[in-house]
């Protein structure tokens, strides 16, 4: 239950009253959640756009990045592209591997 105190005072020299506002339904009726990531704190959408968006003269070339990621036991990176419908994973390299090249 969502409450707000509000103060109102209604004559100068009479003593303060406090009115409880409640949240109608109307207003929960129209609220609309964030993002189930953005909810989480685990994405942010502004530094993503601007991290993924390719320039227009570019047209429809894909921007690469590097991701790494840190896990208990090992490095792994990858080298990812954005679309609409998620992200495409395009090669990946781990730590584990380096055993193999004498590292």
């Amino acid at each position: 239950l969502h409450l707000r105190l509000q103060f109102i005072d209604y004559y100068s020299n009479s003593t303060m009253v406090f009115i409880k506002v409640q949240k109608s339904k109307a207003y929960f009726s129209r609220y609309q959640v964030k993002f189930r990531r953005r909810r989480e704190g685990r994405t942010d959408y502004r530094q993503r756009k601007r991290l993924c968006t390719q320039d227009k003269n570019k047209y429809q070339t894909p921007k690469y990045r590097l991701v790494v990621r840190f896990t208990n036991r090992q490095v792994i990176c990858q080298i990812a592209y954005a679309l609409i419908d998620g992200d495409r994973i395009l090669c990946q390299a781990n730590s584990k591997e380096l055993a193999r090249y004498g590292l």
